[in-house]
């Protein structure tokens, strides 16, 4: 994700970091380039004149402009719904802290290094090594280091050999709470609050899953956006050479730039938790859980939230 301000004058046509112009700079500069050949021609292939009025290009330019839209529209959506959930999960990896601390009785009291013996740590550790899990998983990543630092030994061979690695954590939690009912170290009241909260951080990954797993139909975007784009672009200089002259090569570099922009930004959001520049920063999602969950825990030595690197959140 890019964080910046917005700039202004001059920086504003000039600022390349977080721009789409990055991703479609040689399709652009082939377009322009093409423009600039018609141009000279006057539209005539060897000895051939093609004659294209404005007129085929405003009947398709329309519906095409809608087209896009509507897809970036979509595109949007799974953004913004994938961003709604990771929001889900920090509010309940909180809630899931609070409860285990104040809902569970042990005679002791919290000792963030005593995993091994004080559930309520251990499900708070869980909890982190959950979202860390859920991380990993939707960027197709693998960082076993990391998971054992969160895990219980005992755990690791069963997590390291699931599939869906979030969900073999849950587990683990959800054994946990038994043990604090078996135990009667929590009411079952009460326990059935913190499974509330289980089974809600489990829809919330199971939602970021189908959304990683779902994606907007291939044939609608390749064949009815992609290839309508780039031919509405590519004849564009044959229907305004002989209106706009020696202007055609900026009118078309400005209307490519618009519709291979757009083309380019909703292949880049329609899918969040990668690692491209206006992708969703799960790794700063992530370290600001770890930090609140290990703050709840009583721990001072606690990592510093990410910033931006160059403008960029991963």
């Amino acid at each position: 994700m890019i964080v910046r301000d917005r700039p202004s004058g001059l920086r504003l046509f000039l600022l390349l970091r977080g721009s789409i112009l990055q991703r479609i700079r040689w399709t652009l500069l082939f377009n322009t380039l093409l423009a600039t050949a018609v141009t000279l021609a006057h539209g005539n292939l060897f000895t051939f004149k093609i004659t294209l009025t404005p007129i085929p290009f405003t009947l398709m330019g329309l519906p095409l402009a809608i087209f896009l839209g509507f897809r970036n529209t979509t595109a949007y959506d799974r953004y913004w719904e994938g961003r709604k959930l990771w929001g889900e999960l920090v509010l309940r990896t909180r809630n899931l802290s609070r409860q285990c601390l104040s809902l569970i009785e042990l005679d002791q009291p919290v000792d963030p290094t005593n995993r091994a013996g004080d559930v309520r740590v251990r499900m708070v550790h869980r909890a982190i090594a959950f979202v860390h899990a859920l991380r990993l998983h939707l960027r197709s990543q693998s960082d076993d280091a990391l998971l054992q630092s969160w895990l219980p030994v005992q755990d690791w061979p069963r997590v390291a050999q699931s599939s869906v690695r979030p969900e073999a954590i849950m587990q683990g939690l959800g054994q946990d709470l038994r043990q604090c009912l078996r135990e009667g170290r929590i009411d079952p009241c009460l326990a059935a609050g913190i499974d509330t909260t289980l089974s809600a951080m489990t829809a919330s990954a199971a939602s970021c899953e189908r959304i990683r797993n779902t994606p907007v139909p291939f044939s609608y975007t390749l064949l009815l956006l992609h290839r309508t784009a780039y031919l509405y672009c590519f004849l564009l200089p044959f229907g305004l050479v002989d209106t706009t002259g020696f202007m055609t090569p900026f009118v078309v570099a400005i209307v490519a730039y618009t519709f291979f922009g757009l083309d380019a930004l909703g292949d880049e959001i329609e899918e969040p938790f990668g690692l491209e520049s206006n992708d969703l920063p799960l790794n700063t999602l992530c370290r600001a859980i770890e930090i609140n969950l290990r703050e709840s825990l009583g721990e001072t030595d606690l990592p510093p939230p990410l910033l931006p690197v160059d403008y960029l959140l991963t």
